[in-house]
């Protein structure tokens, strides 16, 4: 099921509210309001008034006589907004990444001018496929992904095969960049205790 991220920085728009709704129909048929608020995030009151709204639109039909018995279902006008604000959703969270992108390659262009030319990535998960396309702006090599979880050791991460973190002392590279922003420092920690002084070990919110 698609959907909308949740946000700590990004104030959600009715626009964004009536989004939600339409997936959460569009997903099932059969889910109800209260279940419709909690995958939305609405309290069921605005649930319930953007339900009349989009029924009103002649967006969503609705089947059923009680909380219990009732349907919903987008209409063919419904289908088309619904496809249209996924798109225009799908165009600012692009652009979004994009800003995001540029500003790390900024960054870690910075380590190359310091003389650092090849890293190893410490975290195979969202963020370091976003410092894997920053870095593909800039002239770094990265030589290796490693992660601690042992769920993700052996398998493939945007072409590199995830170790483990203590192979870092037998990895050719220059530095560490910990794309983890969770328990940073625990992970600095540990990756000087496997490489010493060997290797900068630099993190996220350090470039």
């Amino acid at each position: 099921m698609i959907q909308p991220f949740n946000s700590r920085f990004l104030t959600p728009t009715k626009t964004f509210r009536r989004l939600s709704v339409l997936l959460a129909i569009h997903d099932s048929s059969q889910i109800s309001q209260h279940k419709m608020a909690r995958i939305t995030h609405l309290s069921s009151s605005m649930v319930n008034n953007y339900v009349k709204e989009l029924q009103e639109e002649g967006l969503i039909r609705v089947s059923g006589n009680t909380n219990r018995t009732q349907t919903y279902h987008l209409t063919s006008s419904g289908r088309d907004l619904l496809l249209s604000l996924l798109l225009s959703y799908s165009t600012e969270i692009i652009q979004l990444y994009g800003g995001v992108k540029r500003e790390l390659a900024k960054r870690l262009q910075g380590m190359h001018e310091e003389g650092i030319r090849t890293v190893v990535l410490f975290g195979a998960a969202e963020t370091a496929e976003v410092v894997l396309a920053a870095i593909k702006e800039t002239p770094l090599t990265v030589t290796a992904v490693v992660d601690s979880d042992f769920s993700k050791q052996g398998k493939v991460f945007s072409g590199f095969t995830v170790q483990r973190p203590e192979r870092l002392s037998q990895i050719a590279a220059d530095a560490v960049v910990i794309t983890s922003f969770a328990k940073q420092e625990e992970i600095h920690d540990f990756v000087r205790q496997v490489v010493g002084e060997r290797l900068e070990v630099v993190r996220l919110s350090d470039l």
